[in-house]
C-alpha cells in the first residue's frame, strides 16, 4: 500500500521533478538505511530523533512542488555516519513536509527553538554599534561575517536541474554587476575557471571547493561546476559565493577586528541583492537555507583569534566560549588543530534572535575572551 502511494504521487509529480529511481526502490533504500542508522553507533540528531514510528510516517510522504522524498533529506546521514546533524532540506517545502522529523533536529541544535517558537523579524541595526574588538591588532588576525540566502520559487541544490543552475547562476550574476563603490567587483564562474587561478583563489580562503562528502551525498555537487562561481569586489573584502551550498553565500571580511565595519559592509551588500532578488523564507523559521543549521538569521561572524594562554586548556577555553555562545574551532575551521594558538571562534545562535543581537553577543564574547587572554599573560 505505502509503495503504490508513493507510485500514484510521483508519477503526479513526475513532469515536475523526473526521478532515476522506482518508488519501490527508493523504499527499500530507506528501509535499508534505517536500520543500518539505527543499528549503528553514530551520534548524529537524525539518529537521536529519527524513530521508527516517525520514520514509518513519513517514509511514503513527497513535497508538493517538487516530489522530494525522505530520502532525499536523509541520504547524506544515512551514508555518513559520522554526521553530526545528518540531514539537509531538498527543497523549501521540506520543513513543513517533514515536519516530524526537522521540528525536533532544529529544536535540537538551535538550542530550545521549540515548535511554538518564532523567528523574530530581520533587524540588522547598523555597524557602527560595534567598535574595533582589537584596535591594536594584538590578538585577531581577521574577522569574517557571512550570510547565505535562498531565491524564492527555486528548490534547493539536490532539486536543481542543469537548466535552474544556469538560470539562477544568470539573475544573481546580472544583479551583481549593478553593485557600486566598496562592493563593485568581478563575478568568476568555476565552469571554464583554470586550476591554478582555481587553486591560488581556495588557498587564500576566498573560494569554496568541490569533494564535500556530505553535500555530495545528499545530492548537491550534481552538474559541477555548472552555474557555480564567486564575485569578488576589488579590495577583495566582499565575496558572494554562487550556487555552492546555498544559492547565495555573502561574505565580509577584512584583516584586525574592526567587526562592526565588516559587518556593516555585508549588510549593504545584502539589502542591494535583495533590493532585486526576492528570498525563501519562513514566518516560523525565517530565512530558509539547505543545512537546517543555517536557518533563521544565517548569521555566522568569527574571528581569527591569538590565544595561546587560554588555549593551552581547550576544554576551559570552550568552556567560556559557551557561556557566551560562541564556537571555537582550528585554524582550518571544524575537526582541525589550532596552529600557533590561533583559533576560529563563531557565533553559534542563528534562530530566535535578529542579525543585530547575534552580531552583539558575537562582539561581547570575544571581547571577554581578550580580557581573559590578557588576565592570564599577566600571570605569567
Amino acid at each position: 500500500m505505502n509503495s503504490i502511494r508513493l507510485v500514484r504521487t510521483l508519477t503526479k509529480c513526475m513532469s515536475v521533478r523526473p526521478y532515476s529511481m522506482a518508488p519501490c526502490e527508493i523504499l527499500e533504500l530507506l528501509e535499508a538505511g534505517y536500520q543500518k542508522l539505527a543499528d549503528s553507533d553514530s551520534k548524529s540528531l537524525l539518529k537521536k530523533h529519527l524513530t521508527k514510528p516517525i520514520f514509518d510516517k513519513l517514509k511514503t510522504k513527497v513535497t508538493p512542488s517538487y516530489c522530494s522524498t525522505l530520502l532525499d533529506c536523509i541520504q547524506s546521514g544515512l551514508c555518513n555516519l559520522d554526521s553530526n546533524v545528518g540531514i539537509y532540506a531538498p527543497d523549501p517545502e521540506a520543513y513543513q513536509t517533514f515536519a516530524e522529523i526537522f521540528d525536533p533536529i532544529i529544536n535540537d541544535y538551535h538550542k530550545g527553538f521549540g515548535k511554538g517558537a518564532k523567528h523574530p523579524a530581520s533587524c540588522f541595526g547598523y555597524g557602527a554599534d560595534f567598535p574595533d574588538l582589537d584596535p591594536e591588532q594584538k590578538f585577531i588576525l581577521s574577522t569574517r561575517v557571512r550570510c547565505g540566502r535562498s531565491i524564492q520559487d527555486f528548490p534547493f541544490n539536490p532539486c536543481l536541474s542543469e537548466d535552474d543552475y544556469r538560470k539562477l547562476e544568470c539573475m544573481i550574476t546580472k544583479v551583481l554587476s549593478t553593485l557600486c563603490n566598496e562592493h563593485a567587483g568581478k563575478y568568476y564562474p568555476l565552469a571554464g575557471m583554470e586550476k591554478d587561478v582555481q587553486q591560488k583563489l581556495i588557498d587564500k580562503h576566498y573560494l569554496f571547493k568541490e569533494g564535500d562528502r556530505f553535500l555530495q551525498a545528499a545530492n548537491a555537487s550534481r552538474f559541477w561546476p555548472t552555474g557555480r562561481g564567486i564575485f569578488i569586489n576589488r579590495a577583495r573584502t566582499f565575496l558572494v559565493w554562487v550556487n555552492e551550498e546555498d544559492h547565495i553565500r555573502i561574505i565580509s571580511m577584512e584583516r584586525g577586528g574592526d567587526l562592526g565595519r565588516v559587518y556593516e559592509r555585508m549588510i549593504i551588500g545584502l539589502e542591494s541583492l535583495a533590493y532585486s532578488l526576492k528570498f525563501s523564507s519562513d514566518s516560523r523559521l525565517g530565512n530558509l537555507t539547505f543545512c537546517p543549521t543555517n536557518l533563521g538569521t544565517t548569521i555566522r561572524a568569527s574571528v581569527h583569534i591569538k590565544l595561546p594562554h587560554l588555549g593551552k586548556d581547550r576544554a576551559k577555553l570552550e568552556e567560556m566560549a559557551k557561556k557566551h555562545n560562541l564556537q571555537v574551532r582550528g585554524t582550518s575551521g571544524e575537526h582541525t588543530e589550532a596552529k600557533d594558538g590561533v583559533y576560529d571562534i563563531s557565533n553559534t545562535r542563528r534562530m530566535g534572535l535578529t542579525e543585530y543581537q547575534a552580531v552583539g553577543e558575537m562582539h561581547k564574547g570575544i571581547s571577554a575572551l581578550i580580557e581573559a587572554e590578557c588576565q592570564e599573560c599577566c600571570k605569567k
